[in-house]
């Protein structure tokens, strides 16, 4: 289930990054991305989340990230469609928020 939501998210971030002309990356995090990559993978990359905690605090973080790209693309848009993309984003943002807990509880 929490795989569908990421995956929905992801896709969503994907269809608004092709609609916009330019990377949807914000730019602290591109900055942040790039320091990562230049020490190496880091070991929580491939170590899964043990506690509900955990995976709480990921999901969270993850929808964070999506809301972030969903800003920026809505950025990018034309004027006129800019304040329905950021109210649609921020809507996807809340449910999927509201979502965290079931989801951890239904690992």
């Amino acid at each position: 289930m929490i795989h569908r939501i990421i995956t929905g998210v992801m896709m969503a971030c994907a269809a608004l990054a092709a609609q916009a002309q330019d990377d949807t990356t914000p730019p602290q995090n591109v900055q942040l991305q790039k320091q990562e990559i230049a020490r190496g993978e880091p070991a929580r990359w491939t170590q899964p989340d043990r506690t509900s905690a955990e995976q709480a605090r990921t999901l969270r973080k993850e929808i964070g990230a999506a809301l972030a790209e969903a800003k920026q693309a809505c950025k990018q848009a034309a004027a006129a469609e800019r304040s329905a993309c950021l109210k649609e984003a921020q809507d996807t943002y809340q449910a999927d928020m509201a979502k965290v807990p079931q989801l951890v509880a239904g690992k």
